[in-house]
């Protein structure tokens, strides 16, 4: 059986809000020694120059200065490029995460409609059995986001929403951001202490970042 480590996960980054949650998840995966194929559409290249003030004109290198030195292996692969590996079910990751989904990039997945590589990847997913985690990131929901979303649980997709609790008592937005990625990486099965677990009240460990 091939390790996980070497297989790897594909995340997904759209054009909605909260490209800091699909960064730092990123960062941790890389920082685990896991190899990340990283996905991100036109719009979500235009989010990431809003919120965290990447140049979106020179791609290659925001990823080389935010990621570059970390352990684990990133490959880039550019949305229309359909060709690419994680295009194929023949081609071993272990699952993939959207995050943050735009609402779009959730009804695509859920329509079946491969057009762009991030939801070719994402159906890939489906059609082999491995995980798909999305990350919704809209208030408030129409009924057409919640169908959408209602359909893909059926069919075993993780919806973990952008949610964070406030129990854990976070002080800083990094902790905020930390506990989202933290209830995506226990989706996923990977050992973290990104956050303080509930314990009945009492703090179960100190929380620590990679």
């Amino acid at each position: 059986m091939i390790d996980a480590k070497k297989r790897g996960w594909v995340v997904g980054i759209t054009g909605a809000s909260g490209s800091v949650y699909g960064v730092r998840l990123i960062e941790v995966l890389l920082s685990e020694g896991y190899p990340v194929h990283l996905v991100v559409s036109n719009a979500g290249w235009r989010v990431l120059g809003e919120e965290l003030g990447w140049n979106a004109a020179r791609r290659e290198q925001a990823l080389q200065d935010k990621f570059g030195g970390l352990p684990g292996k990133l490959t880039y692969h550019a949305i229309a490029d359909i060709g690419a590996t994680i295009a194929s079910g023949s081609y071993q990751v272990e699952g993939m995460v959207i995050v943050p989904c735009s609402m779009g990039t959730l009804s695509a997945v859920a329509s079946g409609a491969s057009d762009n590589l991030m939801t070719r990847a994402a159906d890939v997913m489906l059609k082999e059995g491995r995980p798909l985690v999305l990350v919704p990131r809209e208030t408030p929901l129409h009924a057409i986001h919640l169908e959408n979303m209602l359909k893909l649980a059926r069919l075993g997709v993780k919806m973990i929403p952008a949610m964070p609790a406030f129990y854990f008592h976070p002080e800083t937005i990094d902790d905020l951001v930390d506990f989202q990625v933290g209830k995506i990486l226990d989706s996923l099965r990977i050992e973290h202490r990104l956050f303080t677990r509930w314990d009945g009240g009492q703090a179960a460990h100190k929380r620590e970042k990679p």
